[in-house]
């Protein structure tokens, strides 16, 4: 089912953060109908660096790349800010699409960007983001490869300009509209009351930021479609990464955290290990048919 059926299904779609192909084929088991590509996390795990515009298109196309060989459920695509101008945004809605991003989010903010959470953003004109959106619905060759449109102006404008800028990128062929780090429940009331009839919205859900923490459920009964939590996963991981290398460099040994791993064979069942190995076996041994038999003795 592609995203843009979805939307039109009832109650919430929740997409967890992913940011390789790994953690986007464990969401997809754990039965989500769609998978949110973070910037953030991808800035996160291969950089080992902040969400501050360190990340360059062609990595994140590459990424897209290899979860499409993982999984085929919608993803979410954080493009940042397009990395560039109105023509930056059409040759990564191109790249992205090609690489199999369902949708494509792009936000207001100038170059370099920063996390949605983060202080002292600085936006472009409304009048150039809704040219850019523009620029992204001309680009797409496909209705079904959805636009997300974001606008960071609560933290920079204020929360009214922040909901004139969505208007106005609704104008401009938004297929989605993204008010990012409202700072209250009232305001995220307030954002579905703007909004709610023009577009779906769509809810982001960042531990510790500047928004309040809410349930899928609590955020669909407001009037939110999409609800995202880009970064979960990489703050999970790394808590975990961090207790597992104090546990080993103490005890010499993984045996105290055996219990908080996977175990080989374990890992390999879930990847898909034996599956891939009988598949190559069947490939091994070449049987030709008598037609082709027929044919090499012709």
């Amino acid at each position: 089912m592609t995203l843009k059926t979805l939307l039109s299904c009832p109650g919430p779609i929740v997409a967890p953060g992913i940011y390789d192909a790994l953690t986007g084929s464990i969401a997809n088991d754990a039965g989500f109908d769609a998978l949110y590509l973070s910037g953030a996390a991808i800035a996160y795990t291969k950089l080992g660096r902040p969400d501050i515009g360190l990340v360059s298109m062609t990595e994140v196309a590459d990424v897209i790349e290899l979860v499409r060989q993982r999984v085929e459920t919608p993803v979410i695509v954080d493009a940042d800010n397009g990395y560039g101008n109105a023509l930056n945004v059409q040759r990564t809605v191109k790249t992205f699409e090609r690489a199999g991003a369902s949708a494509i989010q792009l936000e207001d903010q100038t170059l370099p960007k920063r996390c949605g959470h983060l202080q002292d953003k600085s936006l472009i004109s409304a009048l150039e983001m809704a040219g850019k959106i523009k620029a992204a619905v001309d680009a797409r060759t496909s209705e079904e490869t959805l636009i997300v449109a974001r606008t960071d102006a609560v933290a920079v404008e204020g929360f009214d300009a922040a909901i004139e800028r969505a208007m106005l990128y609704a104008d401009a062929g938004a297929d989605v509209l993204f008010v990012e780090a409202p700072r209250s429940k009232e305001q995220m009331e307030a954002v579905c009351k703007a909004l709610g009839q023009r577009l779906p919205l769509l809810a982001n859900m960042v531990e510790g930021g500047d928004t309040p923490m809410m349930t899928a459920d609590e955020l669909a009964a407001l009037g939110f479609k999409i609800v995202i939590f880009p970064g979960g996963i990489v703050r999970a991981i790394a808590r975990t990464a961090e207790d597992y290398y104090r546990s080993l460099r103490a005890h010499g040994s993984n045996e105290p955290f055996r219990d908080r791993m996977f175990q080989f064979n374990d890992l390999n069942a879930l990847i898909g290990t034996p599956a891939m190995l009988q598949a190559g076996r069947e490939y091994e041994t070449f049987v030709p048919s008598k037609d082709s038999k027929k044919g090499n003795a012709a």
